[in-house]
């Protein structure tokens, strides 16, 4: 089959009129056989020239044709994208009410019902309600003060001996060492010291006195240790001092402080211990005002025994620490 030049009807074999294949009808070929109706015939989009009506001898009107096969196609579009939004929507109902469907047997909850599960406002428990943090009223006791331990003989519990006070052969302050010599203890507290100091221990109440000498270069220092009941006693002993500590000879160290060298003494005291210091040469040579080594050896004997009774409050401090009730 060919195309005319003319642009007239096609016709087939079987005498029928082929008009031409409308791609929006559908079909199965270029040309679909249709019977000619109302003695009009069709015309040729294909063909070179205007198509004309073989009856009537006039040109179809292409404008309105191509206007309404547009307007086809356009309302064809409409229907297709309304359907889809159709089939969309109707998906979307489905979906929804699956999930609520399976929400309300017991299954698995989408996060979409979960406001439907929460309990409302009147269902929550109130504020008053809630656990509130307590605290302690009353604050941890303060650690106990190491003083308070030296200061009373009924908490100064720890044991007491001249050892104890004065361990070890020798002591070392900063670079300077001193051997340690003879050691005493007593209860007679006028026995171990001379002049008036005797009563004035007596009278206090002293119970014990112990002595140490320690020396270095020729210098012997002895060092007595006078104990009392309370603080209050030593105080006052301190305050009415005359006299001093009778300085203790042997193990290794001469007499000395004896007859005419003039020697150093001190005394001072802490908590319920007051402490003496005697300073001489061990030949028949005096201390004088600014003999620093004399001096220097008795305050470094006086600063250690401090030591020791301020160590003392401090390990009873710390066990009373660890354990209160003991």
């Amino acid at each position: 089959m060919s195309f005319g030049q003319g642009g007239g009807p096609q016709w087939g074999s079987d005498g029928q009129q082929r008009v031409p294949y409308d791609p929006q009808q559908g079909g199965q070929g270029p040309y679909e056989s249709q019977p000619q109706q109302g003695g009009q015939a069709p015309f040729d989009p294909f063909g070179s020239g205007p198509a004309q009506d073989p009856a009537s001898g006039r040109t179809p009107d292409w404008a309105a044709l191509a206007d309404a096969s547009a307007a086809k196609t356009r309302r064809k579009r409409l229907f297709l994208l309304g359907g889809g939004v159709l089939a969309t929507a109707a998906i979307a109902g489905i979906v929804a009410t699956a999930i609520v469907s399976s929400s309300g047997d017991g299954g698995s909850r989408s996060a979409g019902n979960t406001a439907e599960k929460l309990p409302g406002p009147e269902a929550l428990p109130s504020g008053a309600s809630q656990p509130e943090p307590s605290f302690a009223s009353v604050a941890p006791p303060p650690p106990p003060d190491p003083k308070d331990f030296v200061s009373d003989e009924k908490k100064d519990t720890a044991p007491l001996t001249a050892d104890s006070l004065f361990p070890g052969k020798k002591l070392t302050m900063a670079d300077r060492a001193y051997a340690k010599g003879a050691t005493a203890r007593t209860g007679d507290c006028a026995s171990a010291v001379r002049s008036g100091l005797g009563p004035v221990l007596q009278r206090n109440g002293c119970d014990q006195v112990f002595r140490a000498t320690y020396a270095r270069d020729g210098i012997a220092v002895t060092v007595g240790v006078a104990v009392f009941g309370r603080e209050a006693e030593a105080k006052k002993a301190l305050q009415q001092t005359d006299g001093s500590i009778l300085p203790l000879k042997g193990a290794g160290v001469p007499a000395f402080c004896e007859g005419g060298p003039v020697c150093r003494f001190t005394a001072n005291s802490y908590g319920r211990y007051a402490y003496f210091t005697a300073t001489g040469y061990t030949t028949a040579k005096s201390v004088t005002a600014g003999d620093r080594t004399a001096f220097r050896a008795g305050d470094d004997i006086a600063e250690f025994t401090f030591r020791q009774i301020v160590r003392r409050g401090n390990v009873q401090a710390s066990a009373a620490a660890v354990d209160p009730a003991g």
